[in-house]
């Protein structure tokens, strides 16, 4: 594993300097949108909703859009005037009962693990929280944003778990719960009986994601038939290529030119694509061409003189 952050637990005067590491991974099965033509990847273009045009990611900034629907343009100094902490510790605000940390607050997990020099104080720390059977709430800034998390003990090893804001969770406000109906003596009975049949421990061994493995058992069964689409390049991408080779070769034309005091080819050309004013550019630039021609020509006539002076002598 990588860590994704360093800093310190701050656990009265002691310090307990830690990594921490995602405790969780995705096994999702993940799907591409292609053409179901020829199997190219579909992309998506940042086109803005006005003018319709693609924008670069250098002319996208943040907007928030207030209740009446009006769009509220935010800079990046107007950004960094938030209240932000970007300081490394897990500062221990207080230690409170498991149970009153209800488990649809839980966001994300993480594990910590001390550095060399915090062993001691980190084992401190793990035995007096499994000792008090309580969990340490804490607040961290793992990026910028502070957030709300626990502390709590899971195999020896101390995991923090962030917490969601208490206007996160939704009120569960449902019409058809709020008549008071309750189930008779009879029927409570016969479900307990089925409690009782269906009770065991959690083993998570005993189950499997079966679509992730009949997913992957298809694929392998085309792959082996041959049932697979060959993808050409995309075109955007060949384009791009191009254009790169084209601009590089642009620019050792005009390296070469700027030594040599002259223009490259790939400036006249590109000169002559952009209409009028180029023409006279271009008009300008030939007219040393033309002396240049001049003087082959005299060079040209005087060794045609040259060859029939020796002839005459030799006859």
């Amino acid at each position: 594993m990588r860590a994704i952050w360093k800093g310190a637990v701050s656990f009265g005067l002691v310090n307990v300097p830690v990594r921490l590491f995602s405790a969780t991974e995705n096994h999702d099965v993940q799907f591409r949108q292609v053409h179901e033509k020829d199997g190219g990847r579909i992309k998506y273009q940042r086109v803005c909703s006005i003018d319709g045009e693609e924008v670069p990611y250098s002319d996208i900034a943040k907007g928030y859009e207030a209740a009446d629907g009006q769009m509220v343009v935010l800079t990046d100094e107007d950004l960094k005037s938030l209240p932000t902490r970007s300081t490394k510790e897990i500062s221990i605000e207080k230690f409170v009962p498991s149970e009153q940390i209800d488990p649809l607050l839980f966001d994300k997990s993480y594990y910590l693990e001390p550095d060399k020099t915090g062993l001691k104080p980190y084992v401190l720390l793990r035995d007096a929280l499994e000792k008090a059977d309580r969990m340490a709430l804490v607040t961290v800034s793992v990026r910028t944003r502070m957030t709300l998390a626990v502390l709590r003990v899971r195999d020896g090893v101390i995991v923090l778990q962030t917490l969601l804001w208490a206007d996160e969770v939704r009120a569960p406000e449902f019409e058809s719960l709020s008549e008071e109906t309750h189930a008779t003596a009879k029927e409570l009975a016969m479900a307990s009986s089925l409690v009782d049949s269906l009770s065991g421990d959690y083993e998570p061994e005993e189950f499997e994601d079966d679509y992730a493995e009949a997913v992957t058992q298809l694929v392998a069964t085309k792959i082996e038939g041959g049932d697979i689409t060959e993808t050409p390049e995309a075109k955007g991408e060949e384009t791009e290529v191009v254009d790169l080779l084209a601009a590089l070769q642009r620019s050792v034309d005009k390296a070469k030119a700027a030594k040599t005091g002259g223009s490259s080819a790939s400036d006249s050309d590109s000169d002559s694509a952009e209409g009028k004013p180029a023409k006279k550019t271009a008009a300008k630039a030939t007219r040393p061409k033309s002396a240049a021609t001049k003087t082959t020509a005299k060079k040209t006539t005087a060794k045609t003189t040259a060859k029939k002076t020796a002839t005459k002598k030799a006859s």
